[in-house]
Order: structure tokens, then C-alpha cells, then sequence
């Protein structure tokens, strides 16, 4: 966890400002707005620096999904979806293994243009159903879990939307079922959680074998 994203077969995919680094200087991450001047500030002091990436949604237009690993935060803006906010605590230390450095829901704030919604991150242990995240917000519910090793499944309320994959590195792609009806909302918060913690798990057969083969000699 998190592993790396699903072939470029998604609905959704970053725009080539995204692939391709400033002609001033070919080394800089494509960031825009503050999240430049926290490359830079990065550098300095040998923190991760914020990434911003743009996405071009096929039902939503353009995207902007924004992870800060060494604050904790990620957040998802565009034109056509509401702003969605998530935030670690304050003075709180972040894990590696997680983008937004934390599966402690306590320690977490989540935000839908402004207002407080619910987020519930399971602990993440062998199963692919462990590393789930369930949110509830104006009275709905959903649910983002591995459902193969490089993608998760968007629920809610029991109906299946779509897949998001994302490796831990702010970029985010999904391909919609065809048959579903995904809102605004949906999406600015399937972005959100996907880049906050990564998707897609292996089997616990997987797991299984590898735990066995670290036990056996040599």
C-alpha cells in the first residue's frame, strides 16, 4: 500500500502540464499557486514539498487535486465539484506508509465546502476490506476499498461508482461504471480519499505467502 495505479484506460487523466517540468527549470515539480513556494521551502529544509496535480475529469472537468505529506493535508477543487478538505491534526506525526500520515480518524478533519463531515478510516492489517475508508456527509454515506492491487472501489450507499487508483503520490485516475450515476460530490471526495491514502491491496493469499516465505531460512 499504496500500489501503483491502473493502465491509462481511465476516463480520468492528468493533463501534460503534469508530465513535464517548468522550461526554467527542468527539475521542479509541476506545482501551482503556494504549493510552489513549498517546493522551494522543501529544498531548504529537506521536508517533501506540496504537489498539486490537474486532472481533466470526463464528467467533471478539470480538477485540482493538492497533497501535503509533511502537513498532513489534501484537498480536492474545481469548478464543476465542491471543495473537500482533509486535514491531520496539527503537530501530529505523519507515517510513511500513508499519504495524509495517518489511518486514526480522530486525528483527522474532513471538510465539504466548508461544512464538517465524518471520516472513519479502517486500521489497514490483511485483508484488502481492512484498508477501507467509509465517510458520512448530509446524511450519506461512502466507502472507498481495494478491490485488486492497484485500485479501490467508490460505494455509496451501497452503489458501486467507479475505480480509483492513485500510488501515494497525488495523482489520481478513475474510470466511472458505465451504468452509474456519479455526482459532484462523489467525485471531489473519491479524488480526496484516494490521494490521502493511496489505493488498491493485495489478496490475503498474497500476504499469506509472503508472511511464510519471510519465516523460512535463507
Amino acid at each position: 500500500m499504496p500500489k501503483d495505479p491502473a493502465p491509462t484506460t481511465s476516463l480520468a487523466k492528468n493533463t501534460d502540464g503534469d508530465q513535464h517540468g517548468s522550461p526554467e527549470d527542468p527539475t521542479r515539480d509541476n506545482t501551482h499557486g503556494d504549493a510552489g513556494a513549498d517546493a522551494h521551502e522543501g529544498e531548504e529544509t529537506g521536508a517533501k514539498p506540496a504537489v498539486e496535480h490537474v486532472v481533466e475529469d470526463e464528467l467533471f472537468g478539470a480538477l485540482t487535486v493538492r497533497l501535503d505529506v509533511e502537513r498532513g493535508e489534501v484537498t480536492v477543487s474545481g469548478e464543476r465539484v465542491p471543495r473537500v478538505e482533509l486535514r491531520r491534526a496539527e503537530g501530529t506525526e505523519g507515517k510513511d506508509h500513508v499519504p495524509v500520515g495517518t489511518r486514526d480518524g480522530a486525528l483527522l478533519t474532513l471538510t465539504v465546502d466548508g461544512a464538517d463531515a465524518v471520516i472513519d478510516p479502517a486500521k489497514g492489517r490483511l485483508t484488502r476490506r481492512s484498508y477501507r475508508v467509509d465517510v458520512r456527509c448530509a446524511e450519506r454515506s461512502w466507502r472507498l476499498v481495494p478491490d485488486s492491487l492497484p485500485g479501490s472501489r467508490l460505494i455509496r450507499s451501497g452503489a458501486r461508482l467507479g475505480e480509483f487508483s492513485s500510488d501515494g503520490d497525488g495523482k489520481v485516475l478513475v474510470e466511472w461504471h458505465e451504468d452509474a450515476e456519479p455526482e459532484a460530490l462523489d467525485a471531489a471526495l473519491g479524488y480526496a480519499l484516494a490521494a490521502a491514502f493511496g489505493t488498491g491491496a493485495q489478496p490475503l493469499w498474497m500476504t499469506a505467502i509472503e508472511m511464510i516465505g519471510d519465516l523460512l531460512p535463507g
